[in-house]
């Protein structure tokens, strides 16, 4: 299970990324490169949250 602190600020950065990326769909296309570039990072950081919280 991860530190309270680090799954704070990580459960943080998905949050911000998620506004960015809904942002950046809305002006530029939900299948521009940057949006794809974004839910690309969401997915990698969910995922690591969701590996950290099953060790």
């Amino acid at each position: 299970m991860m530190e309270s602190d680090q799954q704070d600020q990580l459960i943080f950065k998905i949050e911000e990324l998620r506004r960015r990326m809904t942002e950046t769909a809305l002006e530029e296309g939900f299948s521009s490169v940057k949006s794809v570039r974004m839910s690309q990072e969401l997915d990698y950081l969910l995922n690591q949250i969701q590996q950290k919280n099953e060790a």
